[in-house]
């Protein structure tokens, strides 16, 4: 791996911010370099938001995405807005509620993250967390101990456990794509 560029996306208040957090500190918990950005519109809630991560083995010498390899998103909004820079060959996971209009140039992964979060974990605000454990069984990008070790670092006390049913709940559904990435 040389540099590997990550965009998640969705709208304020999904925790699109703090699934790049965990994803860049777990790599840093791997012994990997990574760097983690993000943006939200000024409405916060509701408006668009991304989170930007690179991680790598080499410095880092510059911290922005440009050309991100996997685009995450969970909003149609968000992926609207943040698709137009993904590299021609990248790969898109969205919630299946997501229309991904990309004419078969993007690998896609279409997933009920939202509803997974919701009726299997039993909370809708761990849908960033499922998200989180579909691109690291898709991706192989960090070690799930290392992620398991960010979200305890991260998340409250109180969420902890509802937060790893939440990333369990994540690779139980990407084992059931057939194709790896």
């Amino acid at each position: 791996m040389n540099r590997f560029e990550m965009r998640f996306a969705g709208t304020g208040g999904q925790g699109i911010i703090l699934a790049g957090i965990i994803l860049a500190e777990a790599a840093l918990l791997d012994g990997k370099n990574s760097v983690e950005t993000q943006s939200y519109g000024p409405e916060a809630r509701g408006g668009a938001s991304k989170s930007e991560v690179i991680i790598s083995d080499d410095t880092i010498d510059y911290p922005k995405v440009q050309r991100p390899d996997i685009l995450a998103a969970m909003s149609q909004k968000a992926y609207n807005m943040y698709k137009k820079d993904l590299k021609s060959d990248g790969i898109v996971i969205a919630d299946n509620s997501v229309v991904v209009d990309d004419n078969a140039v993007n690998k896609v992964f279409s997933l009920p993250i939202i509803e997974t979060a919701k009726n299997r974990v039993g909370s809708l605000f761990t849908a960033n967390i499922v998200l989180l454990g579909v691109v690291a069984k898709l991706t192989n990008i960090v070690s799930r101990e290392s992620l398991i070790k960010a979200i305890i670092q991260k998340v409250p006390k109180d969420t902890v456990k509802l937060n790893e049913k939440a990333l369990e709940a994540g690779y139980s559904i990407a084992d059931n794509v057939l194709i790896k990435i």
